[in-house]
C-alpha cells in the first residue's frame, strides 16, 4: 500500500504548511500529494506551486470539480501540469452535488449523473490521447457544440500541444454503488469517501469483485499521532459535521446518504437537522466517535500500527493521509514499511 499526502482545499487563506509538508512527504518516500477545491481556492494552482518545489512525488487532484470547467479545459490543465512536472500528474475528478453545482458554479446539476460523468471522461481521454479531433454528440457534452443557439460553424479540434502521456491516470470520486461500478469500468482509479476497511460492501458488489489490474483505490483518511483519541477525532467530527450537515440539501445529500448506508442513518439525519437549523457545534458533537474512528487512523503509534493492518488487507492501493504534522507523516511512513 502506497502513501499519499492529502492537503485538501484552503480555508480562509493559503496554509504556510502545505509546501513544507509536501517536501517532507517526498523525502519520506510518499508516492503522491493531492489538492482539492470546493468554492474557494482551485485545485490546480496550488498543485503547480508544489510541483515547482518538489522533484519526484506524484501530483493529484482529489478532487477537481467537473462543473468548474468544461472537460477540454480540465484536460488542458492536466496535460500542462503533466509537462511542467515531468509526468507526475494524476487527474482526480468529482461531480459534487446540486447545492454546489447550481449554487456556486451556476450550472444545472445533471439529471443523469452517470451519463454526465461518462461523457466528461470520454472527452478528457480524447484530448489526452490526441488521436483525432474531439467529437462527441453527448447529452451533456457536445463537441462541437450543436445546441439550438449554436452558430453552426464550430469545428472539431485536437490539442495543439502534444500531451506528454496519452494515458495520464484519471480517477473519479464516487459514492453510490452504480457510480462506483461505472468508475471501475471507465477510470484508472477510484477516490472513495469515508472508507471503512471493515465495510467495503457499502459501495456495492463491484468493489468485492476482482478489480482491473493496476486499478487504484485511494481513500482519504485523517491520520494523527496523539495520546488522546477523543481529541484526535475532533477534526474528523468537524469535517463530518460540515459534509453531512451542510454539504448538500436536506432532501439530497450524497454524504449523508453514504453515512446512512454505513449503519448510521438516524445519526446522519440528526446531524443534518442540527446543522441546517444553525446548531453547528451540536451537529459536530452528534457525530458518533465510532463512525469518525473507523474512517481514520488516530491515536498513539501502537494503535495506528494495529489499525493500519486492516487497511492493508483490503483493496486499498494508496492511503491518502490528511496528516497535520511532520511527526505523523514520519510515523506513518515507518509503520508502512
Amino acid at each position: 500500500m502506497r502513501l499519499g499526502l492529502a492537503l485538501g482545499y484552503w480555508g480562509r487563506g493559503p496554509s504556510a504548511d502545505h509546501v513544507p509538508l509536501a517536501q517532507e512527504a517526498e523525502r519520506l518516500g510518499y508516492d503522491s500529494v493531492w489538492t482539492a477545491e470546493s468554492w474557494g481556492s482551485d485545485a490546480f494552482t496550488p498543485l503547480t506551486w508544489i510541483a515547482a518545489q518538489t522533484s519526484r512525488i506524484k501530483l493529484g487532484t482529489a478532487v477537481a470539480q467537473m462543473a468548474a470547467r468544461s472537460p477540454t479545459t480540465t484536460a488542458m490543465h492536466a496535460l500542462t501540469l503533466d509537462h511542467l512536472s515531468g509526468g507526475r500528474m494524476m487527474l482526480g475528478l468529482g461531480l459534487s452535488g446540486p447545492q454546489v453545482v447550481e449554487g456556486w458554479y451556476g450550472r444545472p446539476f445533471p439529471r443523469s449523473p452517470l451519463t454526465a460523468t461518462r461523457e466528461y471522461v470520454d472527452v478528457v481521454r480524447q484530448v489526452l490521447r490526441r488521436e483525432a479531433p474531439v467529437e462527441l454528440d453527448g447529452r451533456f457534452h457536445s463537441h462541437p457544440y450543436r445546441g439550438p443557439d449554436a452558430t453552426g460553424i464550430g469545428k472539431a479540434l485536437k490539442p495543439i500541444t502534444h500531451p506528454l502521456r496519452p494515458e495520464l491516470p484519471v480517477l473519479l470520486g464516487a459514492e453510490g454503488p452504480k457510480n462506483v461500478a461505472q468508475t471501475i469500468r471507465i477510470a484508472d482509479g477510484w477516490l472513495p469517501l469515508y472508507w471503512s476497511p471493515s465495510r467495503p460492501d457499502v459501495y456495492g458488489e463491484a468493489v468485492a469483485a476482482d478489480l482491473p489490474e493496476g486499478f487504484l483505490v485511494a481513500p482519504m483518511a485523517r491520520v494523527q499521532v496523539c495520546d488522546d483519541v477523543s481529541e484526535g477525532l475532533l477534526p474528523v467530527k468537524v469535517m463530518l459535521g460540515f459534509y453531512i450537515g451542510g454539504m448538500g440539501h436536506a432532501a439530497r445529500n450524497f454524504h449523508a446518504d453514504l453515512m446512512a448506508r454505513m449503519g448510521y442513518e438516524e445519526e446522519a439525519r440528526r446531524i443534518q437537522e442540527l446543522f441546517l437549523s444553525g446548531r453547528k457545534e451540536e451537529a459536530v458533537l452528534a457525530v458518533p466517535d465510532a463512525f469518525a474512528d473507523e474512517i481514520s487512523l488516530v491515536g498513539p503509534r501502537e494503535r495506528i500500527a494495529e489499525r493500519l493492518e486492516l487497511w492493508r488487507k483490503g483493496p486499498v492501493t494508496d492511503l491518502l493521509a490528511l496528516a497535520p504534522d511532520v511527526e505523523t507523516l514520519r510515523v506513518l511512513a515507518e509503520l508502512n514499511t
